[in-house]
């Protein structure tokens, strides 16, 4: 009631003022007219008297330029043209590879024991592997590479977990030029170094250099490339529409490090399986502490040295990156001991284990779990360029690989080609040592699993199948 009194009598007051207004109005209207009106004056003509002379002249100087340039280009055939911008670009990318700063070279040298393991010294198969230690030998020839590593304790693992923590503190103020850094001197690293870093990966899971060039190599000289283009644009904020009930507010989405990232990672490419986690997290300004497989420790011992190298070429902290080695025990102190966030790639059954120990904690996880990899070929299938697929899935590492083909399905009108231009390639694979010349396949890197494989073939030919080739299991080596 108040209210709509308030507007009456403001609406009363309006119409009684507007006979006044309306005489007002017409009086200032009637003086605008009489009165002389200045021409008019353009906007720079109105700045003029307060831009100082000197202002005035580069300003002209700089139009003249313009406009001789301008029509100096108009005056020149498409050939000087197309000549003139050859130049300046040539120019621009000189300038910019000397202003680029130059990617320190490190050097990391293979120990003596290291490229010649221990002669005459092998492993037994079926040997158990202790509580305390972890035997170091190549799957391929059974002979020892080294002597055996010492398994981390869950305290040590923790008191790691530690000085990663204190690392990531003052790592997560680096800029971007330095992190870039960083990786290109990791990449320079892994070019200089791939013949010794194929072997020593090859010597530890068994598989040929071929695999270990395009499952080691490439795709972390691939992952680096892609950080260094597109890393720094994904992890910069990003601006959201707010919606309209909150018009009058800014909404950012920003990334900020985790902190200590843990990673418990397999054993069928053990340079890639470090290096994979290690690049994401020290380019978001993470530290991390992986813990490697029972079955690949012996590599990590090169590899972690040149990781070393890598941060104190770029002043990076020295304890950023950890490797882990040790069972179970180990396995369960990087998820339980402190770490912010825990990748696991491996099996589903310990997958589940990873899970359940980081309930307790509500540590997030991220799991790369097996799978059974069905591999399907419909009639329509081109056989050129399908088969090869098919022998890479299969045959790659011997199938130890996480994209591995594990069954095929073939559409019945096309299986007997298909099968035939399989065999025609299959036939002439060769299996052997991973360091021996013109080897296809090496070695299957876990104890007992070429038995466990061969049970399986066996129970498929009492089931019905047909073996075309091989279905014997060879003896060990030596």
């Amino acid at each position: 009631f108040k209210a709509r009194a308030y507007y009456v009598g403001a609406s009363f007051l309006v119409f009684e003022s507007l006979p006044w207004s309306a005489c007002l109005w017409k009086t200032r209207v009637a003086a605008m007219a009489k009165a002389k009106v200045p021409p008019p004056v353009s906007a720079l003509e109105a700045m003029a008297s307060s831009v100082p002379p000197q202002a005035v002249a580069i300003v002209e100087k700089f139009a003249h330029l313009v406009t001789e340039s301008f029509t100096w280009v108009m005056a020149q055939d498409k050939k000087a043209l197309f000549a003139c911008l050859v130049a300046l670009v040539s120019a621009y990318v000189l300038i910019a590879f000397l202003l680029e700063p130059a990617v320190p070279k490190i050097s990391v040298q293979l120990t003596e024991q290291e490229r010649k393991g221990i002669p005459g010294k092998k492993w037994k198969v079926g040997t158990k592997f202790g509580p305390d230690t972890i035997p170091c030998y190549d799957p391929g020839t059974l002979e020892m590479l080294g002597p055996d590593m010492k398994a981390m304790s869950a305290d040590e693992v923790k008191t790691i977990i530690g000085k990663a923590k204190v690392a990531q503190a003052q790592w997560k103020k680096s800029s971007w030029k330095q992190r870039k850094l960083l990786l290109k001197v990791i990449a320079r690293f892994i070019l200089d170094n791939q013949d010794d870093i194929c072997k020593v990966s090859a010597r530890d899971s068994g598989k040929p250099l071929v695999d270990a060039a395009f499952g080691e190599i490439l795709v972390t000289l691939e992952k680096i490339k892609w950080l260094l283009r597109d890393g720094q644009k994904w992890l910069s904020p990003e601006r959201r529409t707010p919606g309209r009930m909150m018009f009058y507010k800014k909404a950012t989405v920003e990334y900020h490090p985790v902190g200590v990232m843990g990673a418990i990672v397999p054993w069928n490419y053990p340079f890639h399986n470090v290096f994979n986690p290690l690049l994401a997290n020290v380019f978001a300004g993470n530290a991390l502490v992986v813990k490697v497989s029972e079955y690949a420790s012996w590599s990590s011992l090169y590899y972690e040295r040149a990781i070393k190298a890598c941060l104190q070429a770029v002043g990076a902290p020295a304890d950023l990156v950890q490797i882990v080695h040790g069972y179970a025990e180990a396995g369960n102190a990087i998820v339980t001991g402190g770490t912010d966030k825990v990748v696991f790639v491996g099996s589903t059954s310990v997958g589940r284990a990873v899970m359940r120990a980081a309930a307790d904690t509500l540590t997030p996880v991220v799991l790369e779990l097996g799978g059974k990899d069905p591999f399907i070929v419909l009639n329509s299938a081109n056989l050129t360029q399908c088969v090869p697929m098919a022998l890479r899935g299969a045959f790659q590492s011997c199938g130890q690989n996480c994209a591995g083909a594990e069954r095929f399905y073939v559409q019945s009108k096309i299986h007997d080609s298909f099968v035939e231009k399989v065999m025609l390639a299959a036939n002439q694979l060769r299996q052997g040592w991973a360091l021996s010349p013109g080897v296809d396949c090496g070695a299957m890197c876990m104890p007992n699993q070429a038995a466990y494989v061969h049970s399986l073939v066996t129970d498929a030919v009492e089931k019905g199948a047909t073996v075309l080739r091989g279905g014997v299991l060879p003896d060990p080596p030596g």
